[in-house]
């Protein structure tokens, strides 16, 4: 696999697709990053870390509205490519969709958010976009 962040956004995506509650993905340290700021910003339900072998698995579950059955998330994209690398600084930080999603960016301090990143003053990767 030459893209693991890719593979992980794309499980979400199609367990979103299939309305499934529960995902399982083989669990990396950027995988655990991200999949905590997804908590902390009411993307997804809840996520528990499973160590079984030598990598391990995420279990993630996902967050439905109970009226409407429609998802927290909307779309994932995946901005930085092992191909095509985007890098930014804090001056110019991007937007997701004018401030409501938020970029995951891997900064020299570890994975924050956008605003984290602009707070601190500091650049680095944008691995994808939330929202």
């Amino acid at each position: 696999m030459t893209d693991p962040i890719a593979d992980y956004l794309t499980r979400l995506r199609n367990a979103i697709m299939a309305n499934h509650r529960v995902v399982e993905v083989p669990a990396s340290n950027l995988k655990k990053e991200i999949t905590k700021i997804l908590f902390e910003k009411g993307y997804i339900l809840n996520y528990k870390f499973i160590e079984d072998g030598p990598q391990g698995t995420i279990k993630v579950a996902l967050k439905y509205d109970p009226a409407t059955k429609a998802n927290a998330i909307k779309c994932l994209k995946r901005v930085s490519t092992p191909g095509l690398r985007k890098y930014t600084g804090y001056k110019n930080m991007p937007r997701v969709i004018n401030g409501l999603g938020i970029a995951i960016i891997s900064t020299s301090q570890g994975v924050m958010t956008d605003k984290e990143a602009s707070q601190l003053k500091i650049g680095g990767e944008v691995l994808c976009y939330v929202y």
